[in-house]
């Protein structure tokens, strides 16, 4: 049961981001709201940067100790200062995240965006320590994906041989909900991978 809850939150994230890299299309990482920049504020505030090690490689470490030490120090130097040497810090380990993510960096995101509703239902899920909701919500939005395609295809399947423009519209049908089914299948079979390589 575990296996098949795992497998269907994986490919829900994946079918509501459109198939397409979550990195790109709705990521919160890169966000000053986000649990990068979170991690990182703590870890200046506290004055720990391994509080912000677990969002990075390994080989980016000594750029990230590096980034921290110079933003302790500047932080020092009064209030726009450290404003500055924070913006700094961020910048320099959500753009390490994204790399490790093979997702480019783009700048720090304003707080508060529309994140859709699976990245907030999983990190309300997280936060609750239930997945029942996220669980929910993503069996949905497969069921519902599935469902559209598949009576479409079916509606346009009974056409007569001799309508050429209705057996294309039919193929066309044919093809997306084949492509839905198998994208949902790899998504699936990929949904074990890590978030990025471990050392």
């Amino acid at each position: 049961m575990a296996k098949a809850r795992l497998r269907a939150l994986a490919l829900g994230v994946f079918l509501l981001a459109g198939f397409g890299t979550l990195g790109a299309a709705r990521a919160h990482c890169d966000g000053l709201d986000g649990p990068v920049v979170t991690a990182a504020r703590d870890a200046l505030e506290r004055g720990d940067a391994n509080r912000i090690l677990i969002w990075v490689r390994s080989e980016d470490e000594a750029e990230v100790r590096a980034a921290f030490d110079r933003a302790v120090r500047v932080r020092m130097l009064g209030a726009e200062p450290k404003a500055l040497a924070d913006t700094s810090f961020f910048e320099t380990v959500v753009r390490l995240h994204r790399a490790a993510e093979g997702a480019s960096y783009t700048g720090l995101k304003p707080a508060g965006r529309d994140l859709g509703p699976a990245i907030p239902a999983a990190d309300a899920a997280l936060q609750s320590g239930t997945d029942a909701a996220l669980v929910d919500l993503l069996t949905k939005e497969l069921a519902e994906g599935l469902r559209v395609r598949f009576a479409e295809t079916m509606h346009k399947k009974g056409f007569a041989p001799q309508d050429v423009t209705a057996g294309r519209e039919y193929v066309e049908a044919y093809v997306a909900l084949l492509n839905f089914v198998e994208r949902v299948h790899e998504a699936i079979e990929r949904s074990s991978a890590a978030h990025f390589p471990q050392d």
